[in-house]
């Protein structure tokens, strides 16, 4: 990866004290790869603090959020969850990859909730992604946690959308909470409407993808480098490179980090994974065979191009398939519509590119095809996890049309040690739908 000469340097000096809470390397399952807690003998960085709880009433969280946390049903916290949400509401900076569909976003979306302390006119928390329709995606997720909180206000800024809208939002109504893609936000930032002085918390979710890119980059620095020194930094995501790594933690003082570095934990345990070796030509005909014979909530029929994307969703409409698509080439007023219309269960069958393959959250997709394959494994990851998540059952189906597909496959079986299978005649449907 080029090396970026602006990056700001946060790294870890000699002299950094030693007690309280320190940043270890967690690997998912609560054991910490960069010290211990208490006396072991061996090699010590420092002192650990190790805060497990078993149920989110446990992490004394405000009694707006757990009345909140209640109302959407959550009981017990998730294995992340669990691991980053006690550290995080203490103010440590925390980089984490952990797999698709475990309620990443929960723990910032928590964390920066229950320590706000709301200042009129003051942005506290400011939160980057890089595609505009998950910017939205975790707006909604603060709107919905934070609703017994009234004084909390929550606004999303991203491209697409005339920028004077957002600038009479932010002189009318400054927000205590921002979200939003780097470049509009380094924008209203550099025209001064938006006031970065006062930020506490900088997020970034699904920072490989934010952070491998040299310009959004490049504005993720200038953005950071109109905030205080001293905030909270967090950054997630499902992959985390070791290239990638030390770029995330020069942004951080001193990180706890939660890595789960057996990539055999990054696939999803409730997800049936086939394949079906077939020519080009035969796809559509296959596509229309299997969603006749298959039972699904929602289905994610993802492709690798615009045009395939909108051929596709024509044919299969044309079919009497209710299907939707989103990809770049929409005008964002359009993606957002058709982005709610599936998350509101609107409509059963989304075509999409890679746009929509990470950190969407739809709940009820519980079938995904690749009908054109994924340009690397990462990608297949992300993907099939928009099937399966927080643990629930799914299905991911594969097209494998050429050698290419095919060492794609062997790559995805080989990293995860999964087995692909060939799909057989007939599927039990209680192994890809929940409750039947």
């Amino acid at each position: 990866m080029a090396e970026d000469p602006e990056l700001l340097d946060y790294d870890e000096t000699d002299d950094a004290p030693q007690t309280g809470i320190k940043g270890g390397t967690a690997n998912g399952s609560g054991v910490q790869n960069g010290g211990t807690t208490g006396t072991q003998s061996g090699a010590v960085r420092g002192s650990y603090v190790s805060i497990h709880a078993s149920g989110f009433k446990d992490f004394l969280l405000k009694p707006e959020l757990l009345r909140a946390i209640m109302d959407r049903g959550f009981e017990h916290p998730s294995e992340v969850q669990h691991e980053c949400i006690p550290q995080a509401i203490l103010g440590t900076d925390i980089v984490c990859q952990a797999k698709s569909g475990m309620g990443k976003t929960a723990v910032f979306v928590l964390a920066t909730l229950q320590q706000l302390e709301p200042v009129d006119g003051q942005v506290s928390a400011i939160v980057l992604c890089h595609t505009r329709e998950l910017a939205f995606q975790i707006s909604g997720e603060y709107e919905r946690f934070c609703k017994y909180m009234p004084s909390v206000k929550v606004s999303v800024f991203f491209g697409g959308l005339p920028t004077k809208h957002d600038e009479d939002i932010l002189k009318k109504n400054c927000p205590h909470i921002v979200v939003g893609t780097p470049g509009r936000i380094l924008a209203l930032a550099k025209n001064k409407t938006l006031n970065l002085r006062h930020v506490k918390h900088f997020i970034i979710d699904e920072c490989d993808k934010v952070l491998e890119s040299l310009d959004m980059r490049r504005d993720v620095q200038e953005i950071f480098k109109m905030t205080p020194h001293e905030k909270q930094v967090l950054m997630f995501s499902a992959t985390l490179s070791k290239e990638i790594r030390p770029v995330c933690k020069k942004f951080m003082q001193d990180p706890m980090e939660i890595y789960i570095d057996n990539e055999t934990k990054l696939t999803l345990h409730g997800l049936r994974q086939h394949y079906v070796k077939l020519r080009e030509n035969e796809k559509n005909r296959k596509l229309i065979d299997l969603l006749d014979k298959l039972e699904f909530n929602q289905v994610v029929i993802f492709v690798k191009s615009v045009p395939r994307c909108t051929a596709l969703c024509k044919l299969l409409t044309e079919q009497n398939f209710p299907a939707v698509e989103i990809h770049r080439g929409m005008a964002q007023e359009d993606r957002l519509a058709r982005y709610k219309e599936f998350k509101e269960f609107q409509t059963r069958i989304l075509v999409a590119t890679n746009l929509f393959g990470r950190g969407m959250d739809i709940e009820r997709v519980n079938i995904v095809f690749n009908y054109d394959m994924p340009e690397d494994t990462d990608t297949y990851l992300h993907r099939v996890a928009r099937a399966g998540r927080f643990g629930t059952k799914g299905l991911a189906i594969t097209y494998v049309a050429d050698e290419s597909d095919a060492a794609i496959l062997n790559e995805v079986q080989k990293r995860f040690e999964v087995q692909i299978t060939e799909i057989p005649d007939e599927i039990d449907v209680t192994t890809y739908i929940e409750n039947r």
